[in-house]
């Protein structure tokens, strides 16, 4: 080999080490080439399978390895070239340590684009079942072991470079202190999300809203800064984190029933109709298919209003989708309208009695009055 590259050197006149060099940076251009065309290949064949793991470590390797193809094939040039430049003056030491760098800022990267694709497809693959998937905790189970990932790539890198941790651990604690002052409403958002991750007061596609604030949608993404809510409108709004710590929070994603109270009110006229009316009611809300009969149901006369007989119907149904809670709640009320009707009364409406024989009386005192006058 080194006989041919002496030869080479000859015909060109450069010296050895260059055509050396050169021929390992061709080398590692030509295998990150033939690995790239390896690895699209391999993409496509991936994406054929049925499950979605393998992409997952398609997608991690990519990068990370044509990465190190290049860093190894650089490290390898630059020890061919430090003994013969001053320029560079690499010691070996130093190269022994860029190649260990390379091989751990590679397989950190590995692992952290693993993580994430292996969150991916876990979410991908219970969707494509039909099995109910907490996105929250995946999403927050992959954060940690990407940040582990990332720690303990830090600190290997650390002990690489013969940093001492301890010195950069004191450091860090004193500039931790500047920074955690100088970024109160950061680190408040940061520990509002680990708290909203810990307690679990919604998730990932429930429907939440606030009495103490505006807030009202569907939870879209759980950040560690700030939730994402997609508001009815359609509209996003970014609520950060340490809000949650501080106002009341309403998920009615996770009611059981959704509640029927309204009030039916009824001529006087038809007060002698009322008890009987009561009774088909209730009756017709114990029989209906639609309704929770194991929780409370009260259907009884209320209150003498100011234009009406008030009958109460409080109620649960067994659905808590909206839109199907909306069809039965307008069944149940039409058949109250029919139960009523067919006892031959009416439901009341605001009106207005004038007593005429009143204003008669009125009148002929007036008149009476007039007459006094004119004598």
């Amino acid at each position: 080999m080194s006989e041919y590259i002496d030869g080479i050197s000859g015909w060109v006149g450069l010296p050895g080490w260059v055509i050396q060099a050169f021929l390992i940076i061709l080398a590692a251009l030509l295998l990150e080439l033939v690995y790239r065309t390896f690895v699209n290949h391999l993409e496509k064949l991936a994406e054929k399978t049925s499950h979605l793991w393998d992409d997952a470590v398609v997608y991690a390797g990519k990068r990370p390895i044509s990465l190190l193809i290049w860093w190894q094939g650089i490290v390898m040039a630059a020890r061919v070239i430090a003994p013969h430049t001053e320029a560079l003056g690499f010691a070996p030491e130093f190269l022994n340590a860029m190649q260990q760098l390379g091989l751990v800022v590679a397989a950190t990267w590995f692992a952290f684009r693993l993580a994430t694709g292996f969150e991916k497809a876990f979410v991908a693959e219970k969707r494509k079942r039909n099995e109910d998937v907490d996105i929250t905790t995946v999403s927050v189970l992959g954060r940690i072991v990407r940040i582990a990932v990332v720690l303990t790539g830090a600190l290997t890198i650390l002990s690489i470079l013969n940093i001492p941790i301890s010195g950069f651990l004191a450091a860090g604690g004193v500039g931790g202190i500047a920074v955690g002052l100088a970024a109160r409403d950061l680190l408040a958002n940061f520990f509002g999300g680990f708290m909203v991750f810990m307690d679990r007061p919604f998730s990932v596609g429930d429907w939440v809203r606030s009495p103490d604030k505006d807030i009202e949608g569907i939870v879209e993404h759980i950040g560690w800064r700030m939730t994402t809510i997609r508001k009815f409108d359609r509209r996003p709004m970014y609520v950060p984190n340490a809000t949650f710590t501080t106002i009341t929070v309403e998920n009615p994603s996770r009611m059981t029933h959704r509640r029927i109270f309204d009030h039916i009110g009824i001529r006087y006229d038809d007060q002698k109709l009322i008890r009987p009316i009561v009774d088909d009611i209730r009756s017709m809300i114990q029989s209906h298919e639609d309704v929770a009969t194991n929780e409370i149901i009260m259907v009884h006369f209320d209150v003498f209003g100011p234009h009406s007989l008030d009958i109460m119907v409080y109620c649960f149904t067994k659905t808590t989708n909206w839109a199907e809670f909306h069809r039965v709640r307008e069944d149940v009320m039409l058949r109250i309208g029919e139960i009523i009707d067919s006892h031959g009364a009416e439901i009341a409406f605001p009106t207005r009695t004038l007593k005429v024989e009143m204003a008669e009386r009125m009148a002929a005192m007036e008149s009476h009055e007039e007459s006094l006058r004119e004598t």
